[in-house]
Protein backbone atom coordinates (compact mmCIF):
# COMPACT_ATOMS: atom_id res chain seq x y z
CA UNK A 1 0.00 0.00 0.00
CA UNK A 2 1.38 3.38 -1.09
CA UNK A 3 2.09 5.69 1.83
CA UNK A 4 0.62 9.16 1.94
CA UNK A 5 3.33 11.89 1.58
CA UNK A 6 1.43 14.30 3.85
CA UNK A 7 1.22 11.77 6.67
CA UNK A 8 4.84 10.71 6.26
CA UNK A 9 6.03 14.31 6.38
CA UNK A 10 3.77 15.07 9.35
CA UNK A 11 5.39 12.17 11.25
CA UNK A 12 8.83 13.50 10.26
CA UNK A 13 7.88 16.96 11.55
CA UNK A 14 6.78 15.52 14.89
CA UNK A 15 10.21 13.93 15.26
CA UNK A 16 12.08 17.05 14.09
CA UNK A 17 10.05 19.31 16.39
CA UNK A 18 11.31 17.40 19.43
CA UNK A 19 14.95 17.96 18.47
CA UNK A 20 15.18 21.68 17.68
CA UNK A 21 14.01 24.95 19.19
CA UNK A 22 10.42 26.12 18.50
CA UNK A 23 11.66 29.24 16.69
CA UNK A 24 13.93 27.27 14.33
CA UNK A 25 11.16 24.75 13.70
CA UNK A 26 8.73 27.53 12.82
CA UNK A 27 11.25 29.32 10.57
CA UNK A 28 12.77 26.39 8.67
CA UNK A 29 10.25 23.51 8.69
CA UNK A 30 6.69 24.85 8.80
CA UNK A 31 7.02 26.48 5.32
CA UNK A 32 7.97 23.11 3.75
CA UNK A 33 5.25 21.28 1.80
CA UNK A 34 5.28 17.55 0.89
CA UNK A 35 4.56 16.99 -2.81
CA UNK A 36 4.80 13.29 -3.59
CA UNK A 37 6.15 9.96 -2.39
CA UNK A 38 7.21 7.28 -4.84
CA UNK A 39 9.54 4.29 -4.30
CA UNK A 40 10.64 5.63 -0.92
CA UNK A 41 11.62 8.95 -2.52
CA UNK A 42 9.94 11.85 -0.73
CA UNK A 43 9.72 15.15 -2.64
CA UNK A 44 9.27 18.30 -0.56
CA UNK A 45 8.83 21.89 -1.70
CA UNK A 46 10.95 24.69 -0.20
CA UNK A 47 10.49 28.44 -0.83
CA UNK A 48 13.93 29.29 -2.26
CA UNK A 49 17.45 28.14 -3.08
CA UNK A 50 18.75 29.92 0.02
CA UNK A 51 16.24 27.95 2.09
CA UNK A 52 17.41 24.68 0.51
CA UNK A 53 21.10 25.41 1.12
CA UNK A 54 20.50 26.41 4.74
CA UNK A 55 18.54 23.23 5.54
CA UNK A 56 21.11 21.02 3.82
CA UNK A 57 23.98 22.61 5.74
CA UNK A 58 22.42 22.72 9.21
CA UNK A 59 19.68 20.07 9.44
CA UNK A 60 20.70 17.28 7.06
CA UNK A 61 21.43 14.62 9.74
CA UNK A 62 18.16 15.42 11.53
CA UNK A 63 16.08 15.17 8.33
CA UNK A 64 17.87 11.98 7.33
CA UNK A 65 17.10 10.45 10.71
CA UNK A 66 13.45 11.50 10.47
CA UNK A 67 12.74 10.04 7.01
CA UNK A 68 14.72 6.88 7.80
CA UNK A 69 12.44 6.29 10.78
CA UNK A 70 9.40 6.57 8.53
CA UNK A 71 10.57 5.01 5.26
CA UNK A 72 13.53 2.81 6.17
CA UNK A 73 17.23 2.85 5.25
CA UNK A 74 16.56 3.18 1.51
CA UNK A 75 14.66 6.43 1.93
CA UNK A 76 15.67 9.38 -0.26
CA UNK A 77 14.74 13.04 -0.27
CA UNK A 78 14.28 15.38 -3.24
CA UNK A 79 13.76 19.14 -2.95
CA UNK A 80 11.44 21.05 -5.26
CA UNK A 81 12.70 24.63 -5.17
CA UNK A 82 10.50 27.55 -6.20
CA UNK A 83 12.64 29.76 -8.44
CA UNK A 84 12.04 33.42 -9.17
CA UNK A 85 10.54 34.17 -12.57
CA UNK A 86 13.16 35.77 -14.80
CA UNK A 87 11.59 35.32 -18.23
CA UNK A 88 8.47 37.45 -18.00
CA UNK A 89 6.09 34.59 -17.27
CA UNK A 90 3.37 35.16 -14.70
CA UNK A 91 4.16 32.14 -12.54
CA UNK A 92 7.39 31.04 -10.93
CA UNK A 93 8.97 27.77 -11.94
CA UNK A 94 10.57 25.05 -9.84
CA UNK A 95 13.58 22.76 -10.06
CA UNK A 96 14.18 19.43 -8.35
CA UNK A 97 17.43 18.72 -6.52
CA UNK A 98 18.35 15.52 -4.65
CA UNK A 99 19.51 15.82 -1.08
CA UNK A 100 23.23 15.33 -0.52
CA UNK A 101 22.62 12.60 2.02
CA UNK A 102 25.70 10.95 3.38
CA UNK A 103 25.78 7.59 5.03
CA UNK A 104 25.83 7.92 8.82
CA UNK A 105 29.04 5.89 8.82
CA UNK A 106 30.98 8.70 7.16
CA UNK A 107 30.94 10.82 10.32
CA UNK A 108 30.26 8.60 13.31
CA UNK A 109 30.96 9.92 16.75
CA UNK A 110 33.64 8.19 18.76
CA UNK A 111 32.10 5.34 20.73
CA UNK A 112 34.04 3.35 23.26
CA UNK A 113 34.09 -0.48 22.90
CA UNK A 114 31.30 -2.38 24.59
CA UNK A 115 31.95 -5.90 23.31
CA UNK A 116 35.66 -6.17 23.87
CA UNK A 117 35.71 -9.95 24.12
CA UNK A 118 34.62 -10.29 20.48
CA UNK A 119 37.72 -8.54 19.19
CA UNK A 120 40.37 -10.40 21.15
CA UNK A 121 42.20 -7.08 21.52
CA UNK A 122 42.52 -5.33 24.88
CA UNK A 123 41.82 -2.00 23.25
CA UNK A 124 39.97 -2.25 19.92
CA UNK A 125 41.10 1.27 19.02
CA UNK A 126 44.67 -0.04 18.78
CA UNK A 127 45.22 -2.71 16.15
CA UNK A 128 48.16 -5.18 16.46
CA UNK A 129 50.94 -4.14 14.10
CA UNK A 130 49.71 -0.55 13.91
CA UNK A 131 50.18 2.27 16.40
CA UNK A 132 46.64 3.57 16.01
CA UNK A 133 43.63 3.61 13.76
CA UNK A 134 42.31 6.61 11.86
CA UNK A 135 40.16 8.45 14.40
CA UNK A 136 37.55 10.91 13.17
CA UNK A 137 38.59 14.22 14.74
CA UNK A 138 34.94 15.37 15.12
CA UNK A 139 36.05 18.86 14.02
CA UNK A 140 33.58 21.18 12.31
CA UNK A 141 35.14 22.26 8.97
CA UNK A 142 33.06 25.46 9.00
CA UNK A 143 34.95 26.65 12.09
CA UNK A 144 38.36 27.58 10.67
CA UNK A 145 40.85 30.44 10.88
CA UNK A 146 39.79 31.81 7.48
CA UNK A 147 36.37 32.89 8.77
CA UNK A 148 37.45 33.70 12.34
CA UNK A 149 37.41 37.50 12.58
CA UNK A 150 40.25 38.93 14.66
CA UNK A 151 39.88 42.09 16.75
CA UNK A 152 41.03 43.60 20.02
CA UNK A 153 38.38 41.50 21.78
CA UNK A 154 40.03 38.17 20.86
CA UNK A 155 43.53 38.94 19.56
CA UNK A 156 45.45 37.24 22.39
CA UNK A 157 43.38 34.05 22.15
CA UNK A 158 43.61 33.95 18.36
CA UNK A 159 47.37 34.55 18.31
CA UNK A 160 48.00 31.91 20.96
CA UNK A 161 45.76 29.46 19.11
CA UNK A 162 47.60 30.00 15.84
CA UNK A 163 50.95 29.49 17.57
CA UNK A 164 49.70 26.21 19.04
CA UNK A 165 48.47 25.10 15.61
CA UNK A 166 51.92 25.67 14.15
CA UNK A 167 53.71 23.75 16.91
CA UNK A 168 51.30 21.59 18.96
CA UNK A 169 52.84 20.51 22.25
CA UNK A 170 55.94 22.55 21.50
CA UNK A 171 54.98 25.90 22.99
CA UNK A 172 54.49 27.14 26.52
CA UNK A 173 50.75 27.37 25.75
CA UNK A 174 50.00 23.87 27.00
CA UNK A 175 47.32 23.59 28.10
CA UNK A 176 45.66 26.42 26.19
CA UNK A 177 42.46 27.40 27.99
CA UNK A 178 40.06 29.65 26.08
CA UNK A 179 37.41 31.28 28.24
CA UNK A 180 34.61 33.81 27.89
CA UNK A 181 30.84 34.16 27.92
CA UNK A 182 28.64 32.10 25.64
CA UNK A 183 28.56 32.93 21.93
CA UNK A 184 31.94 34.69 21.71
CA UNK A 185 33.74 32.16 19.50
CA UNK A 186 35.46 29.73 21.88
CA UNK A 187 34.20 26.64 20.06
CA UNK A 188 35.00 28.21 16.70
CA UNK A 189 38.58 28.97 17.73
CA UNK A 190 39.13 25.55 19.32
CA UNK A 191 37.96 23.85 16.12
CA UNK A 192 40.07 26.19 13.99
CA UNK A 193 43.18 25.20 15.95
CA UNK A 194 42.40 21.51 15.46
CA UNK A 195 41.79 21.93 11.72
CA UNK A 196 45.03 23.86 11.29
CA UNK A 197 46.96 21.16 13.17
CA UNK A 198 45.47 18.46 10.93
CA UNK A 199 46.55 20.44 7.86
CA UNK A 200 50.07 21.02 9.19
CA UNK A 201 50.51 17.54 10.70
CA UNK A 202 48.26 15.03 8.88
CA UNK A 203 49.65 12.10 10.88
CA UNK A 204 48.71 13.55 14.27
CA UNK A 205 45.60 12.20 15.96
CA UNK A 206 43.33 15.09 16.90
CA UNK A 207 40.02 14.74 18.76
CA UNK A 208 37.43 17.37 19.60
CA UNK A 209 34.94 16.28 22.26
CA UNK A 210 32.41 18.09 24.41
CA UNK A 211 32.91 17.69 28.15
CA UNK A 212 29.45 16.15 28.54
CA UNK A 213 30.30 13.55 25.88
CA UNK A 214 33.60 12.75 27.60
CA UNK A 215 31.73 12.27 30.89
CA UNK A 216 29.12 10.03 29.27
CA UNK A 217 31.82 7.90 27.63
CA UNK A 218 33.46 7.44 31.01
CA UNK A 219 30.17 6.39 32.63
CA UNK A 220 29.58 3.89 29.82
CA UNK A 221 33.08 2.47 30.24
CA UNK A 222 32.52 1.90 33.96
CA UNK A 223 29.23 0.10 33.24
CA UNK A 224 30.94 -2.13 30.69
CA UNK A 225 34.13 -2.73 32.71
CA UNK A 226 36.20 -1.07 29.97
CA UNK A 227 37.65 1.91 31.85
CA UNK A 228 41.19 0.89 30.95
CA UNK A 229 40.27 0.98 27.27
CA UNK A 230 38.74 4.42 27.75
CA UNK A 231 41.98 5.68 29.32
CA UNK A 232 44.19 3.98 26.70
CA UNK A 233 42.22 5.52 23.88
CA UNK A 234 42.56 9.08 25.19
CA UNK A 235 46.23 8.53 26.02
CA UNK A 236 47.03 7.74 22.39
CA UNK A 237 45.83 11.15 21.16
CA UNK A 238 48.29 13.81 19.99
CA UNK A 239 45.86 16.69 20.46
CA UNK A 240 42.87 16.64 22.82
CA UNK A 241 40.30 19.45 22.57
CA UNK A 242 37.63 19.46 25.29
CA UNK A 243 34.82 21.99 24.98
CA UNK A 244 33.05 23.38 28.08
CA UNK A 245 35.47 21.94 30.64
CA UNK A 246 33.52 23.79 33.37
CA UNK A 247 30.95 20.99 33.11
CA UNK A 248 33.37 18.78 35.05
CA UNK A 249 32.19 20.66 38.13
CA UNK A 250 31.11 18.27 40.88
CA UNK A 251 31.98 15.11 38.87
CA UNK A 252 34.75 13.82 41.14
CA UNK A 253 35.32 10.42 39.49
CA UNK A 254 35.43 11.94 36.00
CA UNK A 255 37.88 14.55 37.29
CA UNK A 256 40.12 11.78 38.63
CA UNK A 257 40.19 10.05 35.24
CA UNK A 258 40.75 13.31 33.38
CA UNK A 259 43.58 14.16 35.79
CA UNK A 260 45.31 10.90 34.86
CA UNK A 261 44.80 11.46 31.11
CA UNK A 262 45.89 15.10 31.39
CA UNK A 263 49.15 14.17 33.15
CA UNK A 264 50.01 11.49 30.60
CA UNK A 265 49.39 13.74 27.60
CA UNK A 266 51.21 16.72 29.11
CA UNK A 267 54.24 14.68 30.16
CA UNK A 268 54.51 13.34 26.60
CA UNK A 269 54.28 16.84 25.04
CA UNK A 270 50.82 16.25 23.63
CA UNK A 271 48.70 19.36 23.13
CA UNK A 272 45.66 19.99 25.35
CA UNK A 273 43.10 22.66 24.45
CA UNK A 274 40.20 23.50 26.76
CA UNK A 275 37.30 25.94 26.63
CA UNK A 276 35.34 27.30 29.56
CA UNK A 277 32.71 29.93 30.26
CA UNK A 278 34.87 31.39 33.03
CA UNK A 279 38.54 31.74 33.99
CA UNK A 280 40.32 29.06 36.07
CA UNK A 281 40.20 31.22 39.21
CA UNK A 282 36.39 31.41 38.93
CA UNK A 283 35.76 27.71 38.30
CA UNK A 284 33.80 26.05 41.11
CA UNK A 285 33.49 22.38 42.01
CA UNK A 286 36.78 21.31 40.40
CA UNK A 287 39.64 19.87 42.43
CA UNK A 288 42.52 22.20 43.17
CA UNK A 289 45.11 19.83 41.70
CA UNK A 290 43.28 19.98 38.36
CA UNK A 291 42.84 23.75 38.49
CA UNK A 292 46.55 24.18 39.11
CA UNK A 293 47.27 22.24 35.91
CA UNK A 294 44.88 24.40 33.94
CA UNK A 295 47.13 27.31 34.93
CA UNK A 296 50.32 25.65 33.68
CA UNK A 297 49.90 27.02 30.18
CA UNK A 298 47.97 30.07 28.98
CA UNK A 299 44.46 31.19 29.83
CA UNK A 300 43.20 33.56 27.12
CA UNK A 301 39.83 35.30 27.26
CA UNK A 302 37.46 36.21 24.45
CA UNK A 303 35.51 39.39 25.11
CA UNK A 304 32.42 40.98 23.61
CA UNK A 305 33.36 42.43 20.17
CA UNK A 306 33.21 46.19 19.66
CA UNK A 307 31.07 47.80 16.97
CA UNK A 308 33.72 47.74 14.23
CA UNK A 309 34.43 44.06 14.89
CA UNK A 310 30.71 43.22 14.78
CA UNK A 311 30.45 44.92 11.39
CA UNK A 312 33.48 42.95 10.15
CA UNK A 313 31.93 39.68 11.36
CA UNK A 314 28.71 40.34 9.44
CA UNK A 315 30.57 41.44 6.29
CA UNK A 316 32.73 38.32 6.40
CA UNK A 317 29.73 36.01 6.73
CA UNK A 318 27.88 37.73 3.89
CA UNK A 319 30.95 37.57 1.65
CA UNK A 320 31.40 33.88 2.37
CA UNK A 321 27.76 33.17 1.46
CA UNK A 322 27.88 35.38 -1.63
CA UNK A 323 25.13 37.71 -0.36
CA UNK A 324 25.01 41.47 -0.86
CA UNK A 325 23.36 43.71 1.72
CA UNK A 326 23.15 47.49 2.11
CA UNK A 327 25.85 48.86 4.41
CA UNK A 328 23.28 50.73 6.50
CA UNK A 329 21.51 47.44 7.26
CA UNK A 330 24.77 45.77 8.29
CA UNK A 331 25.59 48.68 10.60
CA UNK A 332 22.10 48.64 12.09
CA UNK A 333 22.36 44.92 12.91
CA UNK A 334 25.83 45.42 14.41
CA UNK A 335 24.53 48.29 16.54
CA UNK A 336 21.37 46.47 17.64
CA UNK A 337 23.00 43.18 18.69
CA UNK A 338 25.85 43.95 21.06
CA UNK A 339 25.72 40.90 23.34
CA UNK A 340 27.58 38.12 21.52
CA UNK A 341 28.52 36.80 18.09
CA UNK A 342 26.05 33.92 18.11
CA UNK A 343 23.07 36.25 18.55
CA UNK A 344 24.50 38.61 15.94
CA UNK A 345 24.71 35.82 13.36
CA UNK A 346 21.27 34.58 14.43
CA UNK A 347 19.80 38.03 13.72
CA UNK A 348 21.43 38.02 10.27
CA UNK A 349 20.03 34.57 9.50
CA UNK A 350 16.56 35.63 10.63
CA UNK A 351 16.71 38.67 8.37
CA UNK A 352 17.82 36.59 5.37
CA UNK A 353 15.11 34.04 6.07
CA UNK A 354 12.41 36.73 6.29
CA UNK A 355 13.54 38.29 3.01
CA UNK A 356 13.68 34.89 1.29
CA UNK A 357 10.38 33.53 2.58
CA UNK A 358 8.40 36.70 1.96
CA UNK A 359 10.15 37.62 -1.30
CA UNK A 360 11.09 41.01 0.14
CA UNK A 361 14.08 43.19 -0.57
CA UNK A 362 16.50 43.57 2.33
CA UNK A 363 16.07 47.12 3.58
CA UNK A 364 16.68 49.05 6.78
CA UNK A 365 12.94 49.02 7.48
CA UNK A 366 12.80 45.21 7.17
CA UNK A 367 15.79 44.94 9.51
CA UNK A 368 14.02 47.13 12.10
CA UNK A 369 10.89 44.97 11.91
CA UNK A 370 12.92 41.79 12.27
CA UNK A 371 14.90 43.09 15.24
CA UNK A 372 11.72 44.13 17.04
CA UNK A 373 9.95 40.85 16.29
CA UNK A 374 12.63 38.23 16.84
CA UNK A 375 15.18 39.72 19.23
CA UNK A 376 13.05 42.12 21.25
CA UNK A 377 14.55 40.97 24.54
CA UNK A 378 18.16 41.61 23.52
CA UNK A 379 19.76 44.60 25.23
CA UNK A 380 20.56 47.41 22.82
CA UNK A 381 22.42 49.97 24.91
CA UNK A 382 24.10 52.57 22.73
CA UNK A 383 27.88 52.52 22.96
CA UNK A 384 30.25 55.47 22.79
CA UNK A 385 32.01 54.06 19.73
CA UNK A 386 28.68 53.79 17.90
CA UNK A 387 27.88 57.44 18.72
CA UNK A 388 31.28 58.49 17.40
CA UNK A 389 30.73 56.54 14.20
CA UNK A 390 27.30 58.08 13.56
CA UNK A 391 28.63 61.59 14.21
CA UNK A 392 31.70 61.07 12.00
CA UNK A 393 29.59 59.60 9.19
CA UNK A 394 27.23 62.57 9.42
CA UNK A 395 30.10 65.07 8.98
CA UNK A 396 32.07 62.77 6.64
CA UNK A 397 35.10 62.59 8.95
CA UNK A 398 37.45 59.65 9.65
CA UNK A 399 36.69 58.30 13.12
CA UNK A 400 40.40 58.43 14.00
CA UNK A 401 40.33 62.25 13.89
CA UNK A 402 37.80 62.49 16.70
CA UNK A 403 40.26 60.71 19.01
CA UNK A 404 43.27 62.74 17.86
CA UNK A 405 44.62 65.99 19.32
CA UNK A 406 43.77 68.14 16.32
CA UNK A 407 42.00 71.44 17.06
CA UNK A 408 40.40 71.90 13.65
CA UNK A 409 36.98 73.47 14.07
CA UNK A 410 34.97 70.71 12.36
CA UNK A 411 36.78 67.98 14.33
CA UNK A 412 36.33 69.78 17.67
CA UNK A 413 32.64 70.19 16.88
CA UNK A 414 32.22 66.49 16.08
CA UNK A 415 34.11 65.54 19.24
CA UNK A 416 31.93 67.80 21.39
CA UNK A 417 28.75 66.39 19.85
CA UNK A 418 29.98 62.86 20.54
CA UNK A 419 30.57 63.74 24.18
CA UNK A 420 27.17 65.44 24.41
CA UNK A 421 25.26 62.42 23.08
CA UNK A 422 27.38 59.97 25.08
CA UNK A 423 26.38 61.80 28.27
CA UNK A 424 22.75 61.88 27.17
CA UNK A 425 22.34 58.32 25.87
CA UNK A 426 24.77 56.11 27.80
CA UNK A 427 25.45 55.24 31.43
CA UNK A 428 29.17 55.97 31.14
CA UNK A 429 30.77 58.35 33.61
CA UNK A 430 32.22 61.65 32.40
CA UNK A 431 35.71 60.26 32.91
CA UNK A 432 34.92 57.17 30.85
CA UNK A 433 33.42 59.25 28.03
CA UNK A 434 36.47 61.51 27.98
CA UNK A 435 38.83 58.52 27.90
CA UNK A 436 37.06 57.17 24.81
CA UNK A 437 37.08 60.54 23.06
CA UNK A 438 40.80 61.15 22.85
CA UNK A 439 41.82 60.72 26.50
CA UNK A 440 40.10 63.90 27.66
CA UNK A 441 39.29 64.55 31.32
CA UNK A 442 35.82 64.92 32.84
CA UNK A 443 36.04 68.73 32.87
CA UNK A 444 36.50 68.71 29.07
CA UNK A 445 33.36 66.59 28.70
CA UNK A 446 31.36 69.00 30.86
CA UNK A 447 32.64 71.96 28.83
CA UNK A 448 31.68 70.18 25.58
CA UNK A 449 28.14 69.53 26.81
CA UNK A 450 27.67 73.18 27.83
CA UNK A 451 29.06 74.38 24.48
CA UNK A 452 26.61 72.19 22.53
CA UNK A 453 23.69 73.40 24.65
CA UNK A 454 24.64 77.07 24.14
CA UNK A 455 25.09 76.65 20.38
CA UNK A 456 21.67 74.98 20.07
CA UNK A 457 20.13 78.16 21.52
CA UNK A 458 22.03 80.58 19.27
CA UNK A 459 22.72 78.71 16.00
CA UNK A 460 19.75 77.26 14.06
CA UNK A 461 21.99 75.38 11.65
CA UNK A 462 23.84 73.73 14.52
CA UNK A 463 20.54 72.85 16.20
CA UNK A 464 19.55 71.14 12.94
CA UNK A 465 22.72 69.02 13.21
CA UNK A 466 21.79 67.99 16.75
CA UNK A 467 18.21 67.12 15.80
CA UNK A 468 19.32 65.03 12.81
CA UNK A 469 21.90 63.13 14.87
CA UNK A 470 19.43 62.52 17.68
CA UNK A 471 16.99 60.91 15.24
CA UNK A 472 19.74 58.66 13.84
CA UNK A 473 20.89 57.60 17.31
CA UNK A 474 17.49 56.95 18.82
CA UNK A 475 15.71 55.32 15.88
CA UNK A 476 13.69 52.24 16.77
Amino acid sequence: MEKNPEKVWEACLNYIKDNISPQNFKTWFLPIRPLKLRDNVLTIQVPSKFFFEWIEEHYLPLIKSAITRELGENAKLVYSIIMENSYGNETPYSINLPSNHRSPATHQKIQLPVEISQTGVKNPFIIPGLRKVNVDSQLNPNYNFDNFIEGDFNRLARSAGFAVAKKPGGTSFNPLLLYGNTGLGKTHLANAIGIEIKENYPDKTVLYVRCDTFTQQFYESTKNNSTNDFIHFYRMLDVLIIDDIHNLSGKIKTQDIFFEIFNHLHQNNKQIILTSDRSPVDLQGIEQRLLSRFKWGLSADLQVPDLESRISILQSKLYKDGIEMPQEVIEYLAYSINTNIRELEGALISLLAQASLNKKQITLELARQMIDKFVRNISREISVDYIQKVVCDYFDLPIELIKSKTRKREVVQARQLSMYFAKMLTKHSLASIGAQCGNKDHATVLHACKTVTNLMDTDKKFKGYVDDLKKKLTMN
